[in-house]
């Protein structure tokens, strides 16, 4: 066939298959435009699932009369003017596609009237026909776009849409995005005349909390910390959900680049490595987190639909991200109002009645020498050897030394996990605090006190390498030998030494001395894979972590270990102090609060 011109009418046709994919698409479209236009109210009213109609009405600046037809025309928009704008872009829509690709597979009317104006101008297009004269009507400010009948010209796209309720949802979690991304916009949205839910749009943190509850549950609003952290260049914040809060799947991670919802690796890897030593194998964190960066250091120019990004360095956003995960969640300790565990530390070493029960804890003064991290918990608190109490021993006194530091001790300085009254089949420890019963798994607990601790020594006495008897010869691709040269020095900051012998070989001559008895060919063509990934490798550190959760567990104290009260609140007051002491290094729960109204619940006290 003969190269031609195409027609107009199929051109925009064939740019909707690339922004216009279902209903949610052409909402996703239409209520960007509203933003960019300053609006700070937009309802939403679909039929069908937004197959028969999707009306969007706003109370932005409105489109002058003689601009409407350029509004649905091809490649005309206000975003832009020349090719440096395309280097800084701050609005959502900026291609001039959104509105001709979709009136080119439905039945499109825009109406729309500008301040001060005495009224409105409406126009409509079918089809991605003849675009009709501009006719006067009576409209708020702002702009108001009915779709009509989508795909109508276009039955073979039409027969792979959904079901009604299918395509309504994709609708719905899109607009709970926005929701999330800008709760200073009022947000109504309508389903075949009835209400699914309306937005006030605030800014304050009430209302951010009842939006919060409203789009991701009520046990998200109430099991997670907010983040906030920034450089001269980032800032990142938002919703982190507890560890005991993640799911089988990343449905309820939600990531946003300057307010605009996306789907990047870089941000959602960074994330995931922030939550690391605290997840159960296969879950995923939850989460809603924003990071605001220069408009200048990312893309967001690389997809028809807008749904990815491009950082300019990829590598120091994933850092960056990935370190004010970790310290946040690192930061989740028990917490008893504006009390820190410095102030119980302070209080029990003045506190001439309740410091024999600490006295000489190198794990409750935070003392224990790096070196013997592992084992000062067990040696200061002077565990039992024997694994079940023995005939003879008589059991702890565990009713008097509760009794004293009730008595010295008044409501208001009471730790977070309280005081230790007995042990439970000699695998949990009961205590009590001002809110009601703490139950702590002493093993677990007493594992991530020593995982942490290992992990300190380790970081503070350097990464020591040792070399291999026998270099270890690898063959590789071209490409990974030459991202070995490239990344050679943060290969040696990590305990490696690997050399390029060939174009296609390498030889380990140095791995870190903890994994001198892992496999080094293994090891360094995962390193290799995550710098391919990610520009990034986090194999290496996480063959440590799992040499010394490993150390760190059989080096914890044990089930059907008989321990004293002293011994008890030595254990949570290193909990108190210890970061990620929620979990162990398995991801299981080291302790869990029983209020007194949930116990009085179990009781049906108060009916």
């Amino acid at each position: 066939m003969p190269i031609k011109q195409l027609p107009s009418r199929l051109i925009n046709q064939i740019a909707a298959g690339e922004v216009v994919e279902r209903p949610a698409s052409v909402v996703k479209e239409l209520v960007e435009n509203s933003l960019d236009a300053q609006a700070t109210k937009i309802q939403v009213d679909i039929s069908q699932g937004g197959m028969k109609q999707i009306k969007i009405s706003d109370d932005g600046v409105g489109i002058p009369k003689d601009e409407l037809a350029l509004a649905v025309s091809r490649h005309a928009t206000s975003k832009i003017s020349r090719l440096e704008d395309l280097e800084v872009i701050r609005g959502f829509g900026f291609r001039g596609e959104a509105l001709p690709s979709i009136a080119s597979v439905s039945r499109l009317k825009l109406a729309s009237r500008v301040e001060n104006a005495e009224a409105g101008w409406t126009i409509s297009v079918s089809g991605g026909g003849d675009i009709t004269e501009p006719l006067p009507v009576s409209c708020p400010q702002g702009t108001g776009i009915e779709v009509r009948d989508l795909f109508f010209n276009v039955p073979a796209r039409r027969k792979f849409l959904k079901t009604a309720r299918t395509e309504f949802t994709h609708i719905q979690n899109w607009l709970y995005k926005l929701g999330l991304a800008r709760m200073d916009v009022e947000l109504k949205f309508n389903h075949n005349g009835r209400q699914v839910f309306h937005f006030a749009g605030k800014t304050d943190a009430d209302h951010a909390k009842t939006r919060l509850e409203k789009i991701l549950g009520a046990n998200f609003a109430e099991q997670s910390i907010w983040l906030e952290h920034e450089n001269a260049d980032m800032k990142v914040s938002g919703w982190l959900g507890l560890p005991t809060l993640s799911r089988s799947q990343p449905d309820m991670q939600y990531s946003y680049v300057n307010n605009r919802a996306v789907r990047d690796k870089t941000f959602t890897h960074a994330v995931k490595q922030g939550y690391r030593d605290v997840l159960y194998h296969d879950r995923y964190p939850c989460y809603a987190i924003y990071l605001e960066i220069d408009p200048g250091l990312v893309d967001v120019n690389v997809h028809p639909a807008k749904l990815e990004v491009r950082f300019r360095d990829t590598r120091s956003v994933h850092d960056f991200v990935c370190t004010a995960v970790s310290a946040a969640i690192a930061g989740i300790r028990p917490a008893a109002g504006a009390h820190q565990v410095e102030h119980y530390r302070r209080l029990v070493n003045e506190n001439p009645e309740t410091h024999k029960t600490y006295a000489g804890s190198g794990a409750a003064t935070g003392h224990a020498s790096p070196k013997h991290a592992s084992m000062s918990f067990m040696r200061s608190a002077q565990l039992p050897d024997s694994r079940a109490p023995s005939p003879d021993r008589r059991p702890p006194d565990v009713s008097s030394p509760a009794q004293t530091r009730q008595q010295t001790l008044t409501q208001g300085e009471i730790p977070p996990l309280g005081f230790a009254i007995c042990q439970l089949h000699h695998i949990y420890v009961v205590a009590q605090n001002r809110e009601g019963m703490v139950l702590v798994d002493m093993h677990a607990a007493h594992e991530r006190i020593t995982y942490e601790r290992l992990k300190q020594a380790y970081r503070k006495n350097g990464i020591r390498n040792q070399p291999l008897l026998v270099p270890v010869t690898l063959k590789v691709s071209a490409a990974e030998a030459a991202l070995c040269e490239q990344h050679r020095t943060y290969l040696e900051q990590t305990g490696f030494e690997v050399d390029r012998i060939g174009e296609s070989a390498l030889a380990v001559r140095r791995v870190p001395a903890l994994l001198a008895d892992t496999d080094p060919e293994a090891m360094v063509r995962d390193i290799l894979s995550d710098l391919a990934e990610h520009d990034d490798s986090v194999s290496a550190e996480d063959h440590v972590n799992e040499l010394l959760s490993s150390m760190a567990c059989h080096g914890s104290v044990r089930a059907n270990r008989e321990l004293t009260t002293a011994e008890m609140d030595t254990l949570l007051r290193s909990i108190e102090e210890t970061e990620r002491s929620g979990q162990c290094n398995h991801g299981r729960p080291t302790w869990v609060q029983l209020s007194i109204d949930q116990l009085d619940k179990l009781f049906m006290r108060g009916r």
